[in-house]
């Protein structure tokens, strides 16, 4: 691993806990963003000094960027996002469409926004987001995350054209469905309700497979790039098309 420094959000829990595990592990310092001090104080305390809890909120990018100040982060795991309700769009909220896209979209971009320009310096770095098989494929009840997951994925398409050159690599992985909390608060925290309908009947992915098909991207050599990689369950496939019954026309 020649990278040293990582910068991951959403790290407190599931698939970022499971990232900073493994990057840790292969002797990088991390520094683990989220908003749950007490879930990274207990990851600090599993991991040892090489993990440096931030809690905070990846919306407070000149907050991020004050409290790393001096830090040479080699990699961006853009991590955090959200997905408070799945409901069709005319039935959310203003706020929560918000919400959706200002966690999903604004805030990994101003991160890589304010990371990037010394990456470009060192012409060291690598920018890894991790979207959703939802930016690509139709899962009811999702447009505004859909929305944002696939524009950061066309994001990713343009960056990777502008940096070409500069020696700072830029990874897409889509998961498809991986057993964590993030589905909880549609649920309204019936977490029984979440595993029994999503992940008991097909078996699916595990934040540590995540962690480690990132892991792979990282530690190839740096004239390889994983650009765009997306991460099914065996037993899952995207696609398919349901009709529902209406009027004749």
């Amino acid at each position: 691993m020649r990278y040293k420094t990582a910068l991951v959000t959403g790290a407190s829990r599931g698939i970022g806990a499971a990232i900073a595990t493994a990057l840790t592990s292969a002797g990088m310092t991390v520094h683990a963003l989220a908003r749950d001090a007490a879930a990274l104080a207990s990851l600090a305390d599993k991991l040892g000094p090489r993990l440096k809890p931030l809690v905070g909120d990846v919306r407070s990018v000149d907050w991020i960027m004050h409290s790393l100040a001096g830090e040479e982060i080699d990699v961006l795991v853009n991590n955090a996002g959200g997905l408070s309700s799945v409901k069709p769009l005319w039935q959310q909220t203003p706020e929560e469409t918000a919400e959706i896209v200002a966690l999903n979209l604004t805030a990994p971009l101003q991160l890589i926004q304010a990371l990037l320009p010394a990456m470009i310096g060192r012409r060291r770095g690598h920018i890894v987001n991790l979207t959703s098989t939802a930016a690509s494929a139709v899962f009811p009840g999702t447009t505004s995350y859909a929305a944002a997951k696939a524009a950061l994925s066309q994001a990713g398409r343009v960056l990777r054209y502008d940096l070409a050159g500069t020696g700072v690599r830029l990874t897409e992985i889509a998961p498809g469905r991986v057993e964590t909390d993030f589905y909880l608060s549609a649920f309204e925290g019936d977490r029984e309700n979440l595993r029994e309908r999503m992940y008991t009947h097909q078996r699916p992915l595990r934040p540590e497979d995540v962690a480690a098909a990132l892991g792979s991207a990282l530690t190839l050599p740096d004239h390889v790039d994983v650009a765009e990689l997306i991460l099914a369950p065996t037993e899952q496939a995207a696609g398919g098309h349901v009709y529902p019954n209406g009027p004749a026309i």
